[in-house]
């Protein structure tokens, strides 16, 4: 099973690693570590900036998942949240949801929404 890595999780593991680094690791060297454009865009421009061309590779190395977004199903998600009143859930936290359940992948995230998304749709986390 892949493991989607969202951003808030890189970007610790890049700064430190305390809190990620063992369980990341495992991932990468499994090769279950997984990455989707959206993801990649909310990363590498920073990177870019600090001349980080070996995590830039790393990171496109990585499986990369396809994004199919599906605007439909994103408002069913939003609107379920909604009655479910959960707030404040943005449409990039529910594209990579959705991806990783189109993938049948587990969230590796330190971001709440993830968890709260999670008891609304289904999503697993890692």
């Amino acid at each position: 099973m892949s493991v989607l890595i969202d951003t808030s999780v890189w970007v610790e593991y890049f700064r430190s690693g305390e809190q990620y680094g063992e369980e990341v690791d495992a991932l990468l060297d499994e090769n279950l570590a997984a990455t989707n454009d959206l993801i990649l865009a909310e990363l590498i421009p920073f990177l870019r900036l600090r001349n980080q061309r070996k995590i830039i590779t790393l990171l496109n190395n990585l499986t990369r998942l396809p994004l199919a977004i599906d605007w439909g199903q994103l408002m069913e998600y939003q609107y379920r949240c909604l009655k479910a009143g959960v707030n404040g859930i943005g449409i990039p936290d529910l594209i990579i949801a959705q991806n990783a359940r189109q993938h049948q992948a587990a969230i590796l995230t330190q971001d709440r929404h993830f968890t709260q998304l999670a008891a609304v749709i289904s999503l697993r986390l890692a």
